[in-house]
C-alpha cells in the first residue's frame, strides 16, 4: 500500500499568500477554493527551482516537451492514446471552455449544464454569449433522458464535468458512450472538463476519458484537462484542449493564437515534470485522500449527525448535505460567522442547503474544523 502523502503544518500553511490562506484572518480554518495544503511535488519544486535561477521566464516558446509528456502520462495513468498534435495548451480550463463555447455555438444557443456543478459553468455564459440549460443530477448521476430532450428542444452544446464536481462522481464508460450516442444523433459538441481525472481514487470507478468511449465521442468530444487542480498548480496558468478526430481538431486550430498565448512558461514547466515524474507524489495523495474521506464520514457521524456524505470516486471535494443539521437557510454563512471556517456555499453550485468541504488537507486541520462546526450546532 502506498504511504499517504502528509499536509504540511498550519503554521507552515499560513505563510502562503494564495487565495485560500489570504482571504480570511488567522482564526479561519480555509476549506473552500480548490487548493490543496500539501509540499510541491519534488520534481515540480526542482524543475521550477532551475527555471528560476535561470531567469526562464519569459513566453511559452513554439513547441514544448508538455503535448509529449501528458500523452505518456494519459496511456499510462488511463491506457489513452492521445495524439500529441491534438493537444493544445492555454492559460486554464474555464478559459478553454470559453473558448470552445465561442467556437461551436452561436451567441444566445443553448448550453446544458448538469447541476450541482461547479459555479464557473453557470458563469461562463455571459463570456460565451451562450445561455444555459440545467438538467440537475439524478442521484449523481447524469440524466441521460432529460439531456436528450434538452438535445431535442436545440441545445447546440453540453459542459460535461468528468469527474463531477462537487459529487466526486466519476462517469461510466456506458453512461458517457450513451451521452456521446445522443450528442451525435442531435449534433450536440460535448464539452468535458476533466480536470480532476488524476484524482480519481483507489478502490472507486475508474476513470474513463470521454474521447475514448466511441467513434461518437471522438467525433462531438472536445477534452480540457490540467495538472493545475491535482499537483497545486493553478497559479501557473497552464490547461489544454485535446481532441480525437480532424473535424474537432481543426475548429481549435482555427482559434486565435492568444489562446495559446496565454498560457505560462511556469505552468508548462511544471506541468512537464508533473506528467513525467509525479506518478509517486500523486499516488500518495490520492492515498490521503482515500483516508481523509473515510475520517470525515466518521467526523459527521461524531461531531454533525444530522449531515449527508457520500463519499466520491474523485477529488478532494466533500459534497455534504447539511439541510438536517439546524444551521439555517444559509449555512456556509453561519459556519464562516460562528465556527471560523470557510466552506464553499450549496447555492453557488445550484443546490441550497448544501456545502462543499475541502479536504486536500492534513487530518489534524479537517478534525478541529468538523469539531467546530459541531460545536456551533451544539450550542
Amino acid at each position: 500500500m502506498t504511504a499517504p502523502l502528509d499536509a504540511l503544518p498550519l503554521e507552515t500553511l499560513r505563510q502562503r499568500t494564495s487565495t485560500k490562506w489570504s482571504t480570511f484572518g488567522d482564526d479561519v480554518l480555509p476549506l473552500f477554493v480548490a487548493e490543496t495544503d500539501f509540499p510541491l511535488a519534488e520534481p515540480i519544486r526542482a524543475a521550477l527551482a532551475d527555471a528560476v535561477a535561470l531567469g526562464d521566464t519569459g513566453y511559452v516558446p513554439p513547441r514544448t516537451g508538455y503535448p509529449a509528456a501528458f500523452a505518456s502520462f494519459a496511456a499510462r495513468r488511463w491506457g489513452w492514446a492521445v495524439e500529441e498534435r491534438r493537444i493544445r495548451t492555454t492559460c486554464d480550463v474555464m478559459m478553454g471552455v470559453a473558448e470552445l463555447l465561442r467556437a461551436v455555438a452561436e451567441p444566445g444557443e443553448k448550453v446544458v449544464l448538469t447541476s450541482p456543478v461547479y459555479p464557473p459553468f453557470f458563469d461562463v455564459h455571459a463570456e460565451s454569449h451562450t445561455e444555459y440549460v440545467d438538467v440537475p443530477l439524478v442521484d449523481d448521476r447524469l440524466d441521460l433522458a432529460g439531456i436528450e430532450r434538452a438535445f431535442a428542444d436545440g441545445a447546440v452544446a453540453m459542459l460535461l464535468c468528468n469527474p463531477h464536481n462537487p459529487t466526486g462522481t466519476v462517469h461510466t464508460a456506458e453512461e458517457l458512450a450513451e451521452l456521446a450516442r445522443l450528442a451525435a444523433l442531435h449534433d450536440v459538441a460535448i464539452v468535458s472538463d476533466e480536470i480532476h481525472a488524476p484524482l480519481a481514487l483507489p478502490g472507486k470507478t475508474a476513470f474513463v476519458p470521454f474521447l475514448t468511449v466511441s467513434d461518437d465521442a471522438s467525433r462531438v468530444g472536445y477534452a480540457l484537462h490540467s495538472a493545475s487542480k491535482a499537483f497545486n498548480l493553478a497559479g501557473l496558468k497552464c490547461a489544454h484542449i485535446v481532441t480525437a478526430a480532424d473535424e474537432t481538431t481543426a475548429v481549435v486550430d482555427a482559434m486565435p493564437d492568444e489562446v495559446e498565448w496565454r498560457t505560462g512558461i511556469f505552468g508548462i514547466t511544471a506541468g512537464i515534470a508533473a506528467y513525467s515524474e509525479g506518478d509517486a507524489w500523486l499516488d500518495a495523495l490520492r492515498e490521503r485522500l482515500v483516508r481523509n474521506q473515510a475520517l470525515l464520514v466518521d467526523l459527521l457521524a461524531e461531531h454533525l449527525p444530522g449531515a449527508v456524505y457520500e463519499p466520491g470516486d474523485a477529488g478532494f471535494l466533500a459534497w455534504v448535505d447539511v439541510r438536517g443539521t439546524g444551521l439555517g437557510e444559509r449555512p456556509r454563512d453561519r459556519i464562516l460567522a460562528e465556527a471560523r471556517v470557510a466552506l464553499n456555499p450549496g447555492e453557488a453550485f445550484g443546490a441550497p442547503g448544501f456545502v462543499r468541504i475541502n479536504i486536500g488537507t492534513g487530518p489534524e486541520i479537517l478534525t478541529e474544523a468538523v469539531r467546530r462546526i459541531g460545536a456551533l450546532v451544539r450550542r
